[in-house]
């Protein structure tokens, strides 16, 4: 069965792309309310998918936000295990439009990369998914119970899915979980991850006069808020790139000797992560290799400022306001309610008096870990290594995966971090892509991962 599946795969590919470019055309912006029915559409061409292959009760739920779409198959029996599958249909708003070589929404091939908005974050791994199942169904029986969980607001904070499985506990019970949500460091490397950071997303405003001013008349005797903002982030690090927030790191959870072997063996080393951002040399906790920084260690970084007068020529103007986006990324054994705690006492200490501010917690995730001796991590290794014919690589990703935490909170099982979004895949920037010949190596190594349960 396992040979008539992957040949089944390989005859499809063409039709795979085929719907893989159908989904990106779609913008599903979560972030943005004009793109709402964007949302619904993709959420009913996910349902359509299910239903295609032989998926039933396959329902679009609501949340308090964007939908769920739901699907199960429970046919290998109740001493079969169940393996829930994750995904999200939303995508980052494409900005800056400019960038992009071709329209995000547009895709498009260029040699082996397919270029578009959500290629590899994420709707290129959930179509993955999808069609390994198809294949495995189409080709036999399921060798185990399979219910699906793709929701529609990773990309905002997953902020209604916590709810949404602890009110339905009973329908998404599972063994674990199958998150195709990470990646691998690049073609040639396949890997599981066994970590991920968490988050605590900030907007922090300040504010001085009641009104723009005229910078000469009023500089000089009004504190700018552009400056004191600037003062207040400058002072958030230190020089070797250490966070100041008061107890940031009382409770980071050292790395261990085995954890630094892996680390040792990864590919992001100076070298590679120079070549993947173009940046002129590395930044930080410099007793650190660059992957713990980037997997181990927390971070403080500013996502965006504005203030004043941004357009095009000259305004002299002393502006009312500035407004900054600060991300921290959290290991364990952080929290972002710490975190929030942490950021405050920070502004109480060091904001001067002569401004305001006001500072908002948007959303976040806690950090995750997960066994190496996990029955379908050890399936999945096994599966990759067979595609990829080399040993795999544990590591621990930099990013943040809501559902992961909530699932150890919630359901109390583990997830199987895998995927096929490469270091370079550019997610979140222009120009994101996905390299396709891993993802038709990664729809064969879930192929492989569902008979190795057997």
């Amino acid at each position: 069965m396992l040979e008539k599946a992957l040949g089944y795969a390989h005859e499809n590919q063409d039709r795979f792309l085929t719907e893989l470019k159908e989904v990106l055309t779609i913008p599903s912006i979560s972030t943005d309310p004009d793109h709402n029915p964007d949302m619904q559409r993709v959420a009913e061409w996910l349902a359509s998918q299910l239903r295609s292959f032989g998926m039933n009760n396959v329902q679009i739920m609501p949340t308090g936000g964007h939908p769920v779409v739901y699907g199960e198959w429970m046919g290998a029996g109740k001493s079969a295990p169940t393996v829930m599958i994750y995904g999200h249909y939303d995508v980052q708003p494409p900005d800056p439009l400019e960038l992009w070589t071709t329209p995000p929404f547009e895709p498009s091939v260029r040699g082996d990369n397919l270029y578009a908005r959500g290629a590899a974050d994420m709707k290129g791994p959930v179509l993955a998914s999808l069609k390994a199942v198809e294949a495995v169904m189409k080709s036999g029986k399921m060798p185990v119970n399979i219910k699906w969980l793709i929701e529609g607001e990773e990309e905002i904070g997953s902020d209604h899915l916590g709810d949404f499985i602890k009110n339905h506990k009973e329908l998404l019970a599972c063994d674990f979980c199958l998150n195709p949500d990470a990646g691998i460091p690049n073609a040639d490397q396949p890997s599981i991850s066994t970590g991920l950071r968490g988050l605590a997303y900030f907007e922090l405003r300040v504010y001085g006069p009641a009104k723009d001013l005229h910078s000469g008349l009023f500089g000089g005797t009004v504190h700018n808020p552009a400056q004191a903002l600037i003062e207040l982030i400058a002072g958030m690090h230190d020089k070797n790139g250490k966070v100041m927030l008061p107890g940031f790191y009382d409770k980071v959870r050292r790395i261990s000797k085995k954890e630094h072997q892996n680390f040792l063996r990864s590919p992001l080393n100076k070298k590679s992560v120079l070549e993947m951002t173009g940046a002129p040399t590395l930044w930080g906790e410099p007793q650190f290799l660059p992957a713990e920084r980037i997997g181990g260690r927390p971070t403080l970084e500013v996502n965006g400022l504005l203030s004043g007068f941004t357009g095009s020529g000259s305004k002299t103007v002393l502006p009312a306001w500035a407004m900054a986006k600060i991300s921290c990324r959290l290991v364990p054994d952080q929290t972002p309610e710490e975190t929030i705690r942490q950021m405050k006492k920070y502004l109480k200490e060091k904001a001067p008096k002569d401004i305001k501010w006001e500072l908002q917690y948007l959303h976040g995730a806690g950090p995750a870990l997960v066994s190496e001796e996990n029955v379908g991590v050890k399936a999945m290794s096994k599966a990759m290594e067979s595609v990829w014919g080399k040993p795999l690589l544990f590591q621990r990703e930099g990013g943040s995966i809501g559902i992961v935490v909530q699932l150890q909170k919630y359901l109390k099982v583990d997830s199987v971090l895998t995927g096929f979004a490469l270091d370079d895949s550019d997610v979140h920037s222009p120009n994101e892509k996905l390299h396709l010949p891993t993802f038709y190596r990664g729809i064969d190594a879930l192929i492989h991962f569902f008979y190795n349960l057997k």
